[in-house]
């Protein structure tokens, strides 16, 4: 049954182009081939990686972070109380005002120290920078280790410079060796980045990241299987050109250099939107969509093929799209601003994002005032924290 599938599922005429066979693709008189099981190997090699990565943020990240100084914010314990706990993990995360004078009536307790319980209890679940700079070295040490290595793979290569002769002789290219070691070097540490996935940080574009690592599995195992190496390591050198300068952004912005991360985020932004919008879409796509049938008619495998490079140039228009808002703030502030994908620390002292309508009477008699009457300034703290006398707890 199994061969019967594997038959099946590898029919030439999916995979290759007319009058073409795989029985063309053996090795032959000193001639190598890429071959689909060669890519089983990048499986044990994702948990080298996984295991290499923990060894990594355990004696190299951390303490490289603890020098740069980068201190994890203090977080203040909220009091155990299954009412809110029960609301937090079952209904929301974020009760509406409704709900959270509810609340309070149930549990004794304030309004202000409700939404205070509530601030701390979703702070508890933030990650902490520690662990954001060690995640982003790893990744940092990766693509910056992978652009080298593919710069100095790719570099003699006549078709890097000249797109349309990816297509020459196509199928019938032979594989260079150490191209092979970096294709699976990039597919093993991606699958490595799905083994993680449930422990890495999850950013609001979590679905979009998601999406981004199967297509990117899926274009480099199928541009291996079907001796589509040329065109796909160009794809990945373009990835890996700003990735590793990404990274590196944000360790810096978690250690506190702002004017370098600020240099790095527009070098980075400059060279993602060359890259990524600009040469990938006109160059890259634009070959595989014409250059690529000039010899032959279209096939299955061309139109998969074209389909996952267009869903992974859709999330690059996503992601340009945040950076352009993060570009926006960075030119009206002068400094570039938080990470728009990561949720922000909250503080005891804010209530923006949960203002309590003014005229709500907090118990006690002590009246909770809207807009100046409830910011940071001295009047205001100690007015929240004094009632009938005695200081009420933070």
């Amino acid at each position: 049954m199994f061969s019967s599938l594997n038959e099946w599922l590898w029919q030439e005429e999916l995979w290759l182009p007319p009058n073409s066979t795989w029985a063309q693709l053996e090795d032959r008189d000193g001639l190598v081939f890429a071959h689909p099981h060669h890519m089983l190997a990048a499986l044990p090699l994702a948990l080298v990686l996984v295991a290499l990565r923990m060894v990594f943020d355990r004696f190299v990240a951390l303490p490289l972070s603890r020098w740069m100084g980068v201190r994890d914010p203090v977080r203040r314990q909220m009091q155990p109380n299954p009412v809110l706990e029960k609301h937090f993990l079952q209904t929301g995360r974020r009760p509406k005002e409704t709900q959270m004078a509810l609340l309070s009536t149930q549990c004794g307790l304030t309004l202000r120290q409700t939404q205070r319980w509530f601030r701390r209890r979703r702070n508890q679940d933030r990650p902490c920078l520690s662990k954001k700079f060690c995640e982003s070295s790893w990744r940092f040490v990766f693509y910056l280790c992978s652009f080298v290595g593919g710069i100095s793979v790719l570099y003699h290569e006549p078709w890097l410079w000249t797109l349309s002769l990816c297509w020459e002789n196509y199928p019938e290219q032979t594989l260079n060796l150490a191209l092979y070691w970096w294709y699976l070097l990039e597919l093993g540490f991606y699958i490595s980045l799905l083994i993680t996935l449930p422990f890495d940080i999850k950013r609001k574009d979590f679905k979009e990241q998601v999406v981004h690592h199967f297509v990117t599995i899926g274009l480099i195992v199928f541009s291996y299987s079907t001796n589509l190496l040329y065109i796909g390591s160009v794809v990945l050198m373009l990835h890996d050109c700003s990735d590793y300068l990404l990274e590196a952004c944000k360790m810096f912005n978690y250690a506190g250099f702002r004017r370098m991360c600020n240099a790095l985020f527009v070098i980075f932004s400059l060279v993602f939107f060359y890259t990524r919008i600009i040469f990938l879409p006109t160059q890259v796509i634009y070959s595989t969509l014409f250059d690529s049938i000039k010899n032959f008619s279209p096939f299955f495998g061309y139109y998969y093929f074209n389909t996952l490079l267009v869903m992974l140039q859709m999330l690059h228009v996503y992601w340009f799209l945040l950076i352009l808002r993060m570009f926006y703030g960075f030119f009206k502030k002068g400094q570039m601003g938080k990470d728009i994908r990561s949720d922000v620390e909250e503080s005891d002292s804010s209530d923006n994002d949960e203002a309590v309508p003014e005229g709500l009477q907090l118990k006690n008699g002590v009246t909770q005032g809207s807009g100046a009457a409830t910011t940071n300034g001295p009047r205001s703290r100690a007015t929240g924290r004094l009632a009938n006398g005695h200081t009420r707890a933070m």
